[in-house]
């Protein structure tokens, strides 16, 4: 091409670039504002039913006398488990897959189911806890059940989320460490996971998040959808989540439970705006003591 035909091209390119940039712009502002409309809807709505006494109340069939108690704590129960099962279980799979596994083609293989898995509906998961957690296992529809079905869900997440952090990790810590005559093990333990840590903590949260508002997989197993009792047994006693609770109230024609399903939506929403707030501290505070 000439110097003549290039200049030519130049502002047609810089017209391109613009209006794609701009039409960027505009997407993205629909989807906030389509949010932002979202939000203002759900809290005006259930507004005037959000209080204390809603909180520390138990479900009940009149509406202005339901609360949420035991969806609260039944699901700060799950997400608890959900991490006890699922972090050691997906931070030593990354670990193994990154650090030890050699490259295989059973390593290939297994990778490449993780990163299906990671993309499989949740309902799935629940059908697969029901027909062996709930029943070849025995262990009923109790929290254990719920938090080890959830734990399939967010599994291939955290060992995706753990192999990116250790993988943006310089190799340098690696060679230094190996140079001063640490095992692979003191390698991993003492300079790779410190080093990755705010990455995995940051995919770990991120992943809990997203199973404290799954529903699909514990409708699959059967939790109950109203409970006026705290589960205090996690293997026997039944149990509730805020997304069934939610999803129980929104199946009632009476405009009473419409109201305050909204307020359990926004009771849901703040949990989960603080536990991504967390990810987001724990990120910077651990990003500080980085030294590379």
């Amino acid at each position: 091409m000439s110097q003549v035909e290039h200049k030519r091209g130049r502002p047609y390119a810089r017209i391109a670039s613009r209006t794609f940039a701009l039409l960027c712009a505009g997407a993205t502002w629909l989807c906030v504002s389509i949010l932002v409309l979202l939000l203002w809807n759900i809290v005006s709505f259930g507004w005037d039913s959000l209080s204390w006494d809603y909180i520390n109340r138990f479900p009940s069939r009149f509406a202005e006398k339901a609360g949420i108690k035991p969806a609260l704590v039944g699901s700060l129960y799950l997400i608890g488990l959900t991490a006890l099962f699922s972090v050691p279980i997906g931070v030593g799979s990354a670990i193994y897959l990154e650090e030890y596994a050699k490259k295989s083609r059973w390593r290939t293989l297994v990778q490449i189911n993780i990163a299906n898995l990671a993309g499989v509906p949740s309902i799935v998961y629940g059908i697969l806890g029901l027909g062996l957690f709930v029943r070849a296992m025995q262990l009923n529809r109790s929290l254990v059940a719920g938090a080890l079905t959830l734990t399939l869900v967010v599994l291939p997440i955290v060992i995706l989320a753990t192999q990116e952090s250790l993988r943006a990790t310089p190799s340098t810590i690696r060679q230094a460490s190996y140079a001063l005559g640490a095992t692979r093990w003191q390698t991993v333990w003492y300079q790779l996971l410190p080093a990755a840590l705010p990455g995995i903590m940051t995919g770990v949260i991120l992943a809990l998040s997203r199973a404290l508002g799954e529903a699909a997989p514990l409708v699959a197993i059967g939790a109950a959808t109203y409970v006026r009792f705290l589960p205090e047994d996690i293997f026997n006693d039944e149990f509730t989540a805020l997304p069934l609770q939610i999803f129980s109230w929104t199946s009632q024609p009476q405009k009473g439970f419409h109201e305050v399903a909204a307020a359990g939506i926004v009771v849901l929403l703040v949990v989960l705006i603080c536990m991504n707030a967390l990810a987001v501290v724990l990120r910077y505070r651990f990003s500080k003591n980085k030294r590379w």
